[in-house]
């Protein structure tokens, strides 16, 4: 999960360089392109990419694509640590869907945690909400609480045996079929050849940071992945200062720290036996995990050997 946040924020940034040249739209129209190009080698296998969970699938490309463009309008209109401040309260969301749809038992040290990564959150943001900026403010909360519908999917995903590869594919997929129709009535000009390495940088980093999302979500348990994707604050932060001149002040940078801290606590927590999600739950399309022989349990799940 910390590759994750490392990567998520280089995509962040990504997004923050080529918003004056392409609309939020078409940003995650390329991103999904450039997504299904890394991974067009499944295509030489037809085979690979069938799935009885096409449902999940769908629910976690239309939760997730929304979230990402809601994500990356708050990057444009927000300093680039405060829209990944906003968008990264997904993990609260996780407490309350985790337990629901997914069953997990969080022991109060996990919580502590959690409640240490937010006050981080909220020492990390910082005076910058004027009345122009209520409306991307609220986009960020939004994507944050899409991307942890989104999260619950994936899991429930991983628990079923699905392949991370696959997930991220589909995802891709219907991002691409979504925004490339919403395109086409929005309007769409080519990239010219100087753009292409910054939106396949995009592609590439956001590709990677879902195989890596993936696994952590698909294949271990949920809520101390939410507690290590703060990281993502972390690394945004540096690259806002590094890159865009956004210094943070001295409290975002306790924030951080606080967020930090929560995120190698949740490691070190002994993992408390989850218990079996209640079957027909109508935001995971009431997919079970399904054991067998050629896999074994793991404190989040069903995994691979």
């Amino acid at each position: 999960m910390l590759l994750a946040g490392a990567l998520f924020a280089l995509m962040g940034l990504c997004v923050r360089l080529a918003s004056g040249t392409f609309s939020q739209t078409e940003l995650v129209l390329y991103r999904s392109l450039a997504g299904l190009l890394f991974l067009a080698p499944l295509l030489l296998r037809p085979s690979s990419l069938r799935t009885a969970h096409w449902q999940t699938h769908l629910w976690r490309g239309l939760a997730g694509g929304t979230a990402l463009w809601l994500y990356f309008y708050a990057i444009t209109h927000l300093p680039l640590a405060t829209a990944v401040s906003l968008n990264y309260t997904s993990p609260l969301f996780l407490t309350l869907y985790g337990s629901r749809h997914l069953g997990e038992r969080a022991g109060y040290r996990l919580r502590l945690a959690l409640l240490a990564g937010f006050a981080g959150v909220l020492l990390l943001l910082q005076p910058v909400l004027t009345p122009d900026r209520l409306i991307p403010a609220a986009a960020g909360l939004a994507s944050g609480a899409l991307a942890s519908l989104a999260y619950v999917n994936v899991r429930r995903l991983g628990q079923a045996g699905e392949p991370e590869w696959r997930v991220v594919f589909l995802f891709s997929l219907t991002c691409s079929a979504a925004f490339g129709l919403l395109a086409v009535f929005d309007g769409i000009d080519a990239p010219a050849p100087g753009d292409l390495p910054l939106l396949l940088t995009l592609g590439l980093s956001a590709t990677l940071a879902q195989l890596a999302m993936t696994r952590a979500y698909g294949r271990g348990r949920t809520l101390v992945a939410g507690c290590l994707s703060y990281s993502t604050l972390l690394f945004s932060a540096l690259a806002g200062a590094l890159v865009l001149g956004e210094m943070p002040g001295p409290l975002a940078w306790l924030g951080m720290a606080l967020i930090v801290l929560a995120g190698v606590a949740s490691m070190a927590l002994p993992a408390p036996t989850d218990i079996a999600a209640p079957a027909g739950e109508p935001a995971t399309v009431g997919i079970t995990p399904q054991p067998d022989a050629n896999t074994s349990p793991t404190p989040g799940g069903i995994a691979r050997p």
